[in-house]
């Protein structure tokens, strides 16, 4: 399958975004920052009906967007007397409105809206490509060199609060990287469906290790064996390429877990 051009596009996005899901996925399921994660996601349809609107490419303009909205988020929820989950319903809500008003102001019919909703990896262009690896070197230099920070607050924030750490400060930075890794897996499996290349692959490869570097290792190679699988699928059954994906990493968890209580059941018996 790799003869054609797409499909090499398809398996360099494949492997990209496997970073995105190993290194920061693993701070959103420790943190359990998961349903923010989702907010952020959706907010960034603002950023690509702004795209649309403005005549350049989507991404270009989600990126800044999300941004915001991450920032936003966050600063809502810490500043403002409002529950967390509240900021993040409005901030949903508004991306989500946005996005649709910039789209419908736009002249003529949006040919490749359905690519950001529901993700289209075959689809993939080179200057895709090209942001995705710009922003994976940013998220991984960033988490590189804030690791032990992250680390803290990731596990204990009130103790880090009291040891002098900046939490806030990391909570918005964090914040950030989930909204720069949402733009990395937008053109793979589409806003709907980003959650689950974010959880998944780490969930799963929690049940093999707790310890945080060899976590986001396994969640890395997990999420680029499971996205290759899920396009050899896509490309052999002529399926939705996100949809295989995510039906992979989801049948990978159930086996997983089952494989695990098995084994658990049996050292129990013993």
């Amino acid at each position: 399958m790799l003869q054609y051009e797409f499909m090499r596009n398809a398996l360099y996005a494949a492997l990209l975004v496997s970073f995105a899901c190993g290194v920061v996925g693993t701070f959103v399921v420790i943190k359990k920052i998961v349903f923010i994660s989702g907010g952020i996601t959706h907010a960034a349809f603002g950023g690509i009906g702004l795209g649309y609107w403005l005549g350049i490419n989507p991404i270009f303009a989600a990126i800044p967007f999300s941004l915001f909205f991450a920032v936003g988020i966050g600063l809502l929820g810490k500043k403002i007397k409002i529950s967390e989950d509240s900021a993040i319903g409005i901030l949903w809500a508004v991306g989500m409105a946005l996005g649709i008003i910039f789209i419908s102001l736009t002249p003529g019919y949006a040919p490749d809206l359905f690519s950001y909703l529901f993700g289209s990896i075959l689809t993939v262009t080179k200057t895709d490509i090209h942001i995705m690896l710009i922003l994976d070197l940013v998220i991984i230099t960033t988490v590189s060199v804030l690791f032990k920070e992250f680390q803290a607050i990731a596990f204990d924030e009130e103790f880090s609060t009291i040891s002098g750490l900046p939490t806030k400060t990391l909570y918005l930075v964090l914040l950030s990287l989930v909204a720069l890794s949402i733009i990395v897996l937008i053109r793979v499996v589409g806003i709907i469906l980003i959650i689950a290349l974010l959880t998944i692959p780490t969930v799963i490869a929690k049940q093999f290790t707790n310890e945080l570097k060899k976590l986001i290792f396994y969640s890395t190679l997990f999420a680029a064996v499971f996205a290759i699988a899920g396009l050899w699928f896509s490309y052999l059954f002529n399926m939705p390429s996100g949809a295989t994906i995510v039906l992979v990493l989801a049948l990978a968890f159930f086996i997983t877990t089952a494989f695990r209580q098995k084994i658990l059941a049996q050292s129990k018996s013993k």
